[in-house]
């Protein structure tokens, strides 16, 4: 190449305007392919892969609209991806995104068509076409199916009169088999779009007994195999006439439903088992559509949970799920010196990887955890079997040992939302890792979480968006993370010695931060600390704790990163009436009913915020006010919908 450019001035000159034409080439950006992620009953998502735009100045413009309607709605932009590193050595994991365009339109009618419209924009120009349409349809409730049988199951000892066809125990009704060494012959199984209503009783076999009634020997698990569909589901419901209770008599699982599809479990009380539904391991097996619906589930270590990516379209749904943990004191595991060492008496309770699922409406206490992505490992970018297009939202979580919610391992469109958490020992809202993103994390609300650390962004996330969150605990991801945007939040302290207000970890310099509200700690010098990749970097992933710009103020922060513009310092005074929790008692509970995380019409927060399209659409004074909630409009109703189940605990 060098004796080329040797060769005569026309030479060089050609050279140089081919270099100039291959940078434009590489700034400009080309569309590729628009993926529609599976729908859900509020959210679609969608994945544009696109290649150049080296210069990161693409954007992705969303418009949607009811299937039959004229007028446009706008909704979030699409967020750029690609380039980030999702790293953790001793693991070997060293994951890098993707360049394309991910989002979600948020809030949606169940079972209606929407088009949606995507322009793609770039200064330097774009190839390919610039504007993508789809139409797509959000999932509707899952329900029974008219026309199948009722088959109608009775427990051990019934003496009142039986409705026709009659079973003693869910297995008889289900394989129509007989017990001991016959409960596996299948010969009259149920079929798609039969509903087995169980009556009113207790339901728990002695497994250790042969030939037991309920078909439960040895393990007392009642392993399901069945497959239901989309439209027509087996359906296993309480009667009506009374409490159903299945109890697991120590069990390790007493529902394994990994190799059963659509099955719909609805109005039943699950207790005393390890797991109460295993639905899938990673790499082997899972269900699709399971649904688990006003149930109430008690003295179990796990809830639901799926580690299989093949596994789509759960609806776990206005459940009351009750872990084994201490109901009177917050307690920790990672930090025994503080809390008391808390044992793993209970995991978690809701545990999903996969595609499509909603886990919404449900009230959760002492666990380990609260609601999780299966951290899982990198996902593979040909395999459209990954956690994407997964919604958590409107659930009341209580008093967990280690994290309210978990959208660790998720990779595209993880949508958390509307949901309330009161004491967690280690971490608030967790992204440890994200794959790319987005992962949102819009109106939650989080008090009481000792250690400080509202947020836990570990492992190098990737792709974050904060708008409106509420977080009663200082703001320390502990790792680096990547582009990450953060709109219209309130972090408020409990003033811990020598504690900072929040860290900017940043991994790359794309990441921002404007118009959120801070409470500065009185017994710390730095307010703020600061970690960025150096001027004319995108990105940066040797930088350490120890690098960071120590600041004493909002305003130092904003002359130092140019970030927070518009951001403002506040205090308690901004709500109608809350106070911070107690920082010397780290052990004590706090109920979210004695709890007021309203707005002052008054202060500060008020009118503070910016319009973020497909958000806060209708907020009521000048502009949308900083946090969970906005002065004038309904609060969110927080866990089960349902009037039977109000008596949470």
């Amino acid at each position: 190449m060098q004796h080329t450019l040797l060769a005569g001035p026309g030479i060089v000159s050609s050279f140089l305007l081919l270099s100039c034409l291959t940078l434009f080439a590489a700034d400009s950006v080309t569309a590729m392919r628009l993926k529609v992620e599976r729908p859900t009953l509020l959210c679609l998502g969608f994945e544009w892969q696109i290649t150049g735009d080296d210069n990161r100045n693409a954007s992705v413009e969303v418009g949607y609209r009811r299937v039959g309607e004229q007028a446009w709605q706008k909704g979030m932009p699409l967020l750029r991806l690609g380039g980030e590193k999702v790293i953790r050595p001793d693991l070997g994991l060293d994951y890098t995104v993707p360049d394309m365009f991910a989002g979600s339109i948020l809030d949606l009618r169940p079972d209606t068509a929407y088009e949606a419209r995507f322009e793609l924009r770039d200064p330097d120009g774009v190839n390919g076409a610039a504007v993508q349409t789809a139409k797509v349809r959000t999932r509707a409730e899952p329900k029974a199916a008219s026309g199948g049988r009722i088959l109608h199951v009775y427990p051990p000892g019934w003496t009142a009169a039986k409705e026709q066809p009659a079973f003693t125990g869910l297995k008889q009704a289900y394989f129509g088999s007989g017990n001991g060494d016959w409960a596996v012959v299948s010969e009259r199984k149920v079929r798609p779009g039969d509903t087995i209503l169980v009556h009113a009783g207790l339901y728990k076999g002695d497994r250790l007994q042969y030939s037991h009634p309920l078909g439960l020997d040895f393990t007392g698990t009642y392993v399901l195999t069945a497959k239901g569909t989309p439209e027509q589901p087996i359906v296993i419901r309480g009667a009506g006439d009374g409490e159903v209770i299945f109890d697991g008599d120590g069990a390790h699982e007493l529902f394994n439903v990994m190799g059963a599809d659509y099955h719909i479990f609805e109005g039943l009380t699950i207790r005393n088992a390890d797991i109460a539904f295993q639905a899938g391991l990673k790499d082997l097996i899972g269900a699709k559509g399971l649904t688990v619906r006003n149930c109430r589930i008690e003295d179990v270590g796990i809830g639901v949970t799926t580690q299989y990516s093949g596994s789509h379209d759960f609806h776990i749904s206005d459940n009351v799920m009750l872990g084994r943990d201490d109901r009177y004191r917050l307690r920790g595991w990672y930090n025994p010196g503080i809390y008391g060492r808390n044992l793993l008496n209970s995991y978690y309770a809701v545990k999903v990887y996969g595609a499509g699922h909603v886990v919404s409406h449900n009230y959760i206490a002492y666990f380990h955890d609260g609601i999780s992505v299966c951290t899982h490992g990198s996902p593979d970018p040909e395999d459209d079997r990954k956690a994407s297009s997964i919604d958590f939202y409107n659930n009341d979580i209580h008093l967990m040992a280690d994290d309210f919610i978990e959208a660790d391992g998720g990779v595209h469109n993880i949508r958390i939302f509307r949901n309330r958490g009161v004491n967690a020992a280690q971490c608030g809202l967790s992204a440890q890792p994200v794959y790319g993103g987005p992962a949102y994390y819009i109106r939650n609300v989080v008090y009481h979480v000792p250690t400080g650390c509202g947020l836990k962004f570990n492992v190098k996330p990737a792709g974050l968006v904060l708008y409106h969150n509420t977080i009663i605990a200082e703001g320390l991801p502990g790792d680096l993370f990547s582009n990450a945007h953060f709109r219209n939040n309130l972090f408020l302290g409990t003033d811990a010695p020598g504690r900072a207000v929040f860290r900017f970890s940043n991994a790359t310099a794309y990441s921002t931060y404007d118009y959120n509200g801070y409470r500065l700690n009185p017994r710390a010098k730095d307010q703020f600390l600061w970690i960025s990749p150096a001027a004319g970097s995108l990105r940066d992933y040797t930088l350490d704790r120890g690098s960071a710009k120590r600041l004493g103020s909002l305003a130092e922060l904003r002359t130092v990163t140019g970030q927070e513009a518009h951001g403002i310092e506040i205090d308690y005074n901004i709500f109608e009436e809350l106070g911070a929790p107690d920082a010397a008692k780290p052990q004590a509970v706090y109920h979210a009913s004695e709890l007021n995380f309203k707005l002052n019409p008054h202060g500060k927060a008020v009118d503070a915020g910016i319009h973020l399209p497909g958000v806060n659409d209708g907020f009521a004074g000048n502009a949308p006010d900083l946090g969970a909630y906005e002065v004038g409009q309904p609060l969110p109703k927080y866990g089960p919908r349902s009037t039977a189940a109000t008596a949470y605990e």
